[in-house]
């Protein structure tokens, strides 16, 4: 009998790092991840295309690179133009399709010429979100939060759900000008967690996996939440969950930015002067340092990051949960990733930006699929985000645009392939700033350029998987350099050879 098309289910953190999973991190809890560990394929070697959320989460839908797309940067806005993932699916395969959580397809600030729809002056305008709900970027559905735990940024519909669940007093718990909570407070967050957005997340995407079920829709369903990313602050229990003095915190090695380029020294002094990048103090995402932090303060920011991804796997694990009720497991593709990784002490550094470390690059990336994808199997095949759209694409038995420059992974997910790329490709690039960086990302080395610069970095992941010393400048690696840069070149301009013309001898 004909197996029927998938449901796809995505579920996404933000800013994640790969290493915090208690299936292979026993420091952490996370039963709910762990579950999927056992139930799928892992794979340990996956890549975002972009360490920061509007480029990578815009090449999760388009299937394109950030320098393809045209939102590649924090401040720019996806193009209502580009065709979706959620825009093929529906029309080519009639599935349904929404997203609930985070978004980020726009940016804060929005002029006359790029109105931005998750912009300051929409994100507290309730009449309007009363009445909005979609289409979005490809999503029939659309319900959004653009907040990281009490920041001002609170509004949309997850507003409204606080308070159509009796919460009136919701500003108490989010700063000025939405709110009146201390900006300053740190670690512990008051809001009780039955207001607080992971709940809000896995009550949304259960009643619509209800509805689907109950129409017998397939569909494609992202479950987006906005934690571990910072600021560091969650609910009780959550925030004392971990004892911050049992805990190993990642630190820098000593000289291992002698031979970087000049910004990654620069993070390593308190007063830093980035006026040569256009950059004033820590104006860009990445330009923090350890410093910024007390020992005492350092270990407790860890023990709650922690705590934020205990309380998210459980509202994951909601999730899970209702999908097995429903009966829905055996006909649902489940992928569970982040959008970049995070730096809190690797290097001497703290959040993201452009340093294209493993902890940056590198995401948690789960697939489960009963009967199709092995379970209780990890893999080294390498992953990419950009390679979602067409995978889901495929397993939907759906044509791939020849725009997407993803690839296909279907066949490596299922084993029946070892195999679909040999290296991954990220970016960076930050306006005002002069950092402007590409990643070629093997299965042994890892290469970066800058653009107009004639520095770079050069690590050899087998030997130092730490990434503690750049080979750019080693004359025994020249001849190295040389080859993975031509490699690089080449992986700019596609991986696909231009066709032989047909030759006439007439």
């Amino acid at each position: 009998m004909q197996r029927k098309k998938p449901n796809i289910l995505l579920i996404t953190s933000d800013q994640q790092h790969w290493n915090t999973i208690g299936a292979f991190h026993p420091e952490i809890s996370t039963p709910h991840l762990d579950r999927l560990v056992r139930e799928g394929t892992t794979f340990g070697r996956a890549y975002c295309p972009n360490p920061t959320c509007t480029p990578t989460r815009a090449s999760i839908v388009t299937g394109m690179y950030p320098s393809q797309h045209g939102a590649w940067t924090l401040g720019t806005k996806l193009d209502e133009a580009r065709t979706t993932v959620g825009d093929l699916l529906h029309s080519g395969g009639n599935y349904r399709t929404a997203l609930i959580g985070k978004a980020h397809f726009h940016p804060i600030g929005s002029t006359e010429e790029y109105a931005s729809l998750e912009g300051r002056d929409k994100l507290h305008d309730f009449e309007f979100w009363k009445t909005f709900s979609g289409p979005y970027y490809g999503f029939e559905r659309a319900e959004m939060a653009r907040n990281h735990a009490n920041e001002w940024l609170v509004g949309q519909h997850y507003a409204l759900w606080m308070e159509a669940k009796g919460c009136a007093n919701w500003k108490d718990y989010f700063t000025a000008p939405t709110g009146t909570m201390d900006p300053k407070a740190k670690f512990h967050w008051p809001i009780p967690e039955e207001y607080h957005y992971n709940t809000w997340i896995a009550e949304r995407t259960s009643e619509l996996l209800e509805e689907y079920q109950k129409e017998d829709d397939p569909f494609f369903l992202w479950a987006s939440f906005p934690d571990p990313h910072p600021p560091y602050l969650v609910p009780e229990p959550w925030a004392d969950m971990y004892d911050p003095d049992a805990i190993p915190i990642p630190k820098g090695t000593p000289g291992e930015h002698d031979a970087n380029p000049p910004h990654f020294g620069l993070t390593q002094r308190r007063d830093p002067d980035f006026s040569a990048y256009k950059e004033t103090g820590f104006g860009i995402h990445g330009y923090h340092s350890h410093l910024l932090y007390s020992e005492e303060e350092h270990k407790k920011a860890v023990a709650v990051y922690y705590g934020m991804v205990s309380f998210m796997d459980k509202a994951i694990g909601m999730i899970l949960d209702k999908l097995s009720e429903l009966g829905l497991d055996n006909d649902t593709l489940v992928v569970f990733t982040t959008d970049h990784g995070h730096l809190f002490g690797q290097h001497g550094l703290q959040a993201k930006g452009g340093f294209h470390y493993e902890d940056l690059l590198r995401v948690p990336f789960i697939v489960k699929y009963p009967g199709v994808v092995p379970a209780g199997r990890v893999s080294d095949a390498m992953q990419s985000l950009v390679d979602l759209a067409p995978t889901f694409l495929s397993f939907a038995g759906l044509p791939i645009p020849g725009a997407m420059t993803g690839v296909d992974q279907s066949k490596v997910w299922m084993q029946s392939e070892e195999q679909a790329r040999d290296h991954v490709i990220c970016e960076f690039r930050h306006e005002p700033t002069t950092i402007h960086q590409k990643t070629y990302v093997n299965r042994r080395y890892k290469l970066t350029v800058y653009y107009n610069r004639m520095y770079g970095e050069l690590f050899d992941l087998e030997e130092d998987p730490g990434e503690v010393r750049n080979l750019w400048h080693d004359k025994d690696y020249k001849e190295l350099k040389m080859e993975l840069l031509m490699k690089y070149v080449w992986a700019e301009l596609g991986k696909e050879p231009m066709p032989m013309p047909r030759v006439s001898h007439a």
